[in-house]
């Protein structure tokens, strides 16, 4: 009786565990999509308004997002592994 339970608990649990690694790819993704996006927003305000600082802002916002990048993909791999 009791085995039977803990094994519907262990299937049910496998089952939620797929579901949250998808969803929290798919959250990881999202996220790094908003964050790359508002610093590029941001770039463009900053180089209209001091257009001789572009080389600097060009410089910061290439690097900003591939760190954000970098922890997407990390997350997105995580989340695989769980799979």
């Amino acid at each position: 009786m009791l085995s039977s339970i803990l094994l519907q608990v262990a299937t049910e649990a496998a089952s939620l565990t797929g579901f949250g690694a998808a969803l929290g790819a798919g959250l990881a993704a999202i996220a790094a999509g908003i964050g790359i996006g508002k610093i590029g927003g941001s770039a463009m305000d900053g180089i209209a308004r001091q257009p001789d600082a572009a080389s600097d802002i060009r410089t910061n916002m290439i690097i900003a997002a591939a760190l954000i990048e970098g922890v997407a993909l990390f997350a997105v791999v995580v989340c695989g592994f769980i799979l």
